[in-house]
């Protein structure tokens, strides 16, 4: 941990992060369940600087946010939630949020005049990766905060190659070595990797999840026998091709959907139908409207392996079963033939889709359903989350 500023260094009294373990049982106090003592959580002031939540209503990553938030806020700890204000936001519809307290800026200075102290006294500032002047603020935030900062990545991939090709992006070697977490959608030995190699103090994975709220079964007619939802990647369409377009072009009889941004219309996919986008509150209706869906991982995530994707989650939690290609690490989320299938050629996709019987999918299509509510919600990220910052201060306690 980095040395922190002298509580009287801004003329204030005000304790250091660290109090919070002299304090933590006065602020939970001790629980009794069956006549056992249950161990007071300590309850947290969060700062998370991410993208825009009032505003932003079909993001994907602002839906995770707002689930994260949530979370985080049942868990008792204070949130605050701190979005850009922008010229592309003015005037567009506001969405109250359910938990924490949400507030805008828009542009550093205004953030240093208007937020320094909330953000100087938190016991945890988290920056995203997708944020405006991310790099900017992550080093006045590893400077200027008392408590723990993170980095949370959501492309991997791309910060590392940005880094080694010395590019400007949300982050920098120097400054990725100042913050005290690294919290990357990605988990393997990559991570041990950027603590050994590039001097992350602490690499930690916070993996996609589902909001089982959002997510769940329901009974609907099951128009597509696969379907997949992602935008469009030149990256990813050889895989695509291979495990949806070119089944549907073998089986006329099937029925299969794509949706998604930027796929382009002038390639005869045949008997395949295309959708524009699914916004985050009818990707449930979607995955329910399945028998099987399709999940892509690219191909830089593949090769680095621990790499899955919001919507496997998602899918699953619907109870829709996942066909995907095998990637390192994918065994440690769903069992393969049990709770998810792999496929690597028209002729496996196409084996799923005709020999598998209902009852056999529906079975598979449970399991992974109960993994996910097992593992991998927004409640496990909060708790996960809370546990990487709790060890963090007692270790700047000891």
């Amino acid at each position: 941990m980095k040395a922190r500023h002298s509580p009287m260094e801004d003329g204030s009294a005000t304790a250091e992060s660290t109090s919070f373990l002299a304090t933590e049982t006065l602020r939970t106090p001790p629980r009794s369940i069956l006549g056992r003592t249950i161990a007071p959580r300590p309850q947290l002031k969060i700062a998370i600087l991410g993208p825009g939540l009032m505003r932003s209503l079909g993001d994907g990553a602002a839906a995770a946010y707002r689930s994260l938030v949530r979370e985080l806020a049942a868990r008792g700890h204070e949130v605050l939630f701190l979005e850009r204000r922008n010229e592309d936001s003015v005037g567009q519809k506001m969405r109250p949020v359910e938990a924490g307290r949400i507030e805008e800026y828009s542009s550093l200075k205004e953030l240093k005049n208007t937020h320094a102290v909330a953000l100087r006294d938190a016991d945890f500032v988290l920056v995203a990766s997708q944020v405006a002047e991310a790099r900017d603020i992550g080093n006045w935030i590893t400077r200027h905060a008392r408590g723990v900062t993170a980095f949370y990545d959501l492309n991997t991939p791309l910060t590392l190659a940005s880094l080694a090709e010395d590019k400007q992006g949300s982050i920098s070697g120097e400054l990725l070595a100042r913050y005290d977490l690294y919290l990357s959608f990605m988990g393997g030995p990559l991570l041990e990797q950027l603590e050994d190699k590039l001097g992350v103090r602490m690499a930690r994975p916070l993996y996609p999840a589902a909001d089982a709220r959002l997510f769940f079964p329901e009974l609907s007619k099951q128009t597509w026998d696969l379907g997949y939802l992602g935008a469009y990647s030149r990256d990813c369409l050889p895989a695509l091709e291979r495990l949806l377009i070119e089944p549907a072009r073998r089986w006329p009889e099937g029925g299969f959907v794509v949706a998604g941004a930027g796929h382009p219309r002038s390639a005869r996919w045949l008997n395949v139908k295309r959708i524009p986008q699914i916004p985050p509150q009818k990707r449930r209706a979607f995955y329910n409207s399945q028998r099987f869906t399709l999940d892509i991982v690219p191909p830089d995530a593949i090769g680095l392996g621990h790499s899955p994707g919001a919507r496997l989650f998602e899918a699953a939690a619907c109870g829709t079963p996942v066909i995907t290609e095998f990637w390192q690490g994918l065994d440690d989320f769903f069992t393969p033939d049990e709770e998810i299938l792999i496929s690597h050629s028209p002729d496996e996709t196409l084996i799923y889709l005709e020999e598998i019987s209902e009852l056999d999918r529906r079975r598979l299509g449970y399991r992974a359903r109960e993994r996910v509510l097992a593992r991998h919600t927004s409640r496990h990220r909060a708790a996960e989350l809370e546990g990487y910052v709790v060890e963090l201060l007692r270790r700047s306690a000891d």
